[in-house]
């Protein structure tokens, strides 16, 4: 496989005002200043920023006073950190709160990809766009998570994402949402070729549980399916990470307990070598957000290994090697391990530890082998009005750019939802 080309971050344009609420650590700027209010960015385990480092993908929600109605159409905006200008280059069906449309980039600035929806038949698709030429191809598959190379991309299937968690997938009736049963052979993990577009599935649920016994039988027995959340690709896009969770068939629930179990499954890209990296009782005693770690081996969690609370943790991606990355450092929000493998960089919950408890929570830079952590920013991510289930909650999601040099994440300074980007090239 090819390595994606990194170039250096251009220049952010004087046009971007500077946040400077707190006193910064690292220089930080609004580039989703009014009157591109409404705006979020994808997650943090993909970069928003265009392998050039010039643009940066975001979804605009229609509005941020309620929930979404079905069919209810987003917007996809490209900013230009360069100039400052920004665009709307599509619209997009094949959204909810959190993730959005799943707008992220390709191997190039011609190849942007989101998600949209067929509403007649509440089919959604995913979407290759040349944002500078405007040029469109439908594909067969969702898009969730592109891989490095890019000519696939890995999802779950996103009518059945809500089910399990408020705000994820993309919001279409209830009557229209397929209900699984116990490990379906008919659902699990699909890819789909980004030159064809064709999609197919890669593997299915009981395919899982066939090569995982372990993971079946605390199952059986128990009313209830296994749904996909989460899909990520390695960094040498040569495994796939996949959060399996068990949703009971008498409720739903956002949090962990009664309603859902937590698995995470890997395997090689093919679908072969299925191994249970995390079981759901690991899982259970205290844990969230898996993502790869830069060697494309190790997986870093939040867990619960000591009954202590939030740890750091890291494991392989077989289930071998469970360790916290240090053992009195409390872990939280969304972690990602630098290439360096000295310093996690994350957020925080306002629920959560490092929360100050007026609504604004840190961005995090800890060097998990001397202890030390700097805080980076700090920042209002209390939106005025957080829905039902909270599914209109903002999650600062940080994510790298590729050169990590830089992050984007989410806040709302003033109740509203704003993107902002943090130079970190002083700090790394």
């Amino acid at each position: 496989m090819s390595e994606v080309a990194i170039t250096p971050p251009v220049q952010v344009s004087g046009r971007f005002e500077q946040y400077r609420g707190f006193q910064p650590a690292v220089p930080v700027w609004y580039i989703s200043p009014p009157p591109l209010d409404r705006c979020i960015h994808r997650f943090y385990d993909t970069s928003p920023v265009s392998p050039s480092g010039r643009y940066v993908a975001l979804t605009r929600l229609p509005t941020e006073e309620r929930p979404p109605y079905e069919g209810e159409p987003a917007e996809i905006v490209v900013v230009d950190l360069l100039t400052g200008d920004w665009r709307v280059v599509a619209s997009s069906r094949g959204w909810d709160t959190q993730l959005g449309a799943q707008a992220q980039w390709g191997r190039t600035d011609g190849e942007l990809y989101f998600n949209d929806m067929d509403v007649e038949h509440w089919r959604p698709f995913g979407v290759r766009l040349d944002p500078l030429s405007g040029e469109r191809t439908d594909l067969d598959g969702t898009v969730y998570m592109v891989s490095p190379d890019g000519t696939k991309l890995a999802s779950p299937c996103l009518l059945r994402t809500g089910l399990t968690q408020a705000g994820y997938g993309v919001v279409a009736p209830h009557v229209a949402l397929p209900l699984n049963r116990f490990a379906d052979e008919n659902d699990g993990l699909y890819i789909t070729d980004t030159v064809t577009g064709e999609c197919r599935l890669l593997v299915s649920f009981a395919e899982i549980v066939d090569e995982l016994p372990e993971m079946r039988r605390p199952l059986e027995g128990h009313p209830g399916a296994l749904y996909g959340f989460h899909v990520k690709w390695n960094p040498q896009g040569t495994r796939l990470m996949f959060v399996v969770r068990w949703r009971r068939a008498d409720g739903f629930g956002r949090r962990e307990g009664a309603f859902r179990k937590n698995h995470v499954v890997t395997m090689n890209a093919d679908g072969s070598d299925i191994r249970l990296a995390l079981p759901a009782g690991v899982w259970a005693k205290g844990g969230h957000h898996p993502n790869w770690c830069p060697d494309g081996e190790h997986i870093i969690q939040n867990l619960n290994l000591f009954g202590t609370g939030l740890r750091f943790a890291s494991y392989r991606y077989d289930g071998t090697d469970l360790r916290a990355l240090h053992a009195d450092i409390p872990g939280g929000g969304h972690p990602t391990l630098h290439p360096d493998n000295r310093h996690v960089l994350t957020d925080a919950y306002t629920r959560e530890y490092a929360a100050f408890g007026d609504g604004t929570t840190p961005l995090r830079w800890i060097n998990v082998r001397s202890g030390e952590e700097m805080m980076l920013a700090r920042m209002r991510t209390t939106p005025l009005v957080e829905g039902p289930m909270d599914c209109l909650r903002v999650d600062p999601h940080p994510a790298w750019d590729r050169s990590f040099c830089r992050i984007v994440f989410n806040t709302c300074p003033e109740g509203r939802r704003r993107v902002f980007i943090a130079d970190l090239t002083a700090s790394v």
